[in-house]
């Protein structure tokens, strides 16, 4: 291991409600604003790369409110809705996607978020063009294929530690975008992994390409990384 280069512990957390994976996202979050408050006994706790797939689950961002009539009826559908304090606006979240929350402490990165936001845009681009699917980004937050997003962006940082994150769709059910705006934007569509491919590519197929694009652009060490991760028990 290089001198210097921040660590980032791998966190493999399966299939995990929502609300599980937002209490532990928190606890990684409190650590590092511990550590950064002051001296600590011992060596400085990593950063954290939490990987995780959720039951079919809604959530909005903080820049619109969304009706609690249309939250009524996504319900309806069988799915969670949350409410949350991260950017951007409704999305979808659920098996055959692979959701990644990174917390970490930028101040051993580079002090900016729009830097960060494009780290994780290009990492996904990576992880797209290592599978022989050129994406790019657009106007809009996130990672596109021509007019499909197939990766939605949206992050919450408070202090520089950040959480949230990004989820990439690999074998996901599309059909659930459907009853929504996608983040917002109207007009385009969704796609994932395997509707480009024509073929089925699971979260536990995209885990190595992903954390090997990670740690690429966050010029970072992993460590930690265990079984269970989304997708691939």
């Amino acid at each position: 291991m290089q001198r210097g280069r921040p660590v980032v512990e791998v966190v493999r957390l399966g299939l995990v409600s929502y609300q599980e994976a937002l209490r532990l996202q928190q606890s990684y979050v409190g650590r590092q604003r511990v550590a950064a408050a002051g001296p600590v006994p011992g060596p400085a706790p990593p950063h954290a790369l939490l990987l995780c797939e959720h039951p079919p689950v809604y959530t909005t961002g903080l820049r619109q409110p969304y009706p609690p009539h249309l939250l009524d009826r996504l319900r309806l559908l069988g799915a969670e809705v949350h409410r949350t304090d991260r950017g951007g606006l409704i999305t979808f979240h659920g098996p055959g996607q692979l959701v990644c929350y990174p917390v970490l402490h930028l101040a051993s990165f580079r002090k900016s978020l729009h830097w960060y936001v494009g780290e994780l845009e290009q990492t996904v681009i990576s992880v797209c063009s290592r599978f022989g699917i050129e994406a790019s980004t657009t106007r809009h937050t996130g990672v596109w294929v021509g007019d499909n997003k197939i990766c939605a962006i949206g992050i919450h940082c408070g202090r520089y530690v950040t959480s949230h994150g990004f989820a990439l769709n690999c074998n996901t059910e599309l059909s659930w975008f459907g009853h929504i705006v996608p983040c917002g934007v109207e007009g385009k569509g969704v796609t994932s992994l395997s509707a480009e491919l024509q073929r089925d590519v699971t979260p536990r197929e995209a885990v190595p390409h992903l954390l090997r694009a990670f740690a690429q652009r966050f010029d970072c060490e992993l460590t930690g990384d265990r079984t269970g991760c989304a997708g691939t028990d």
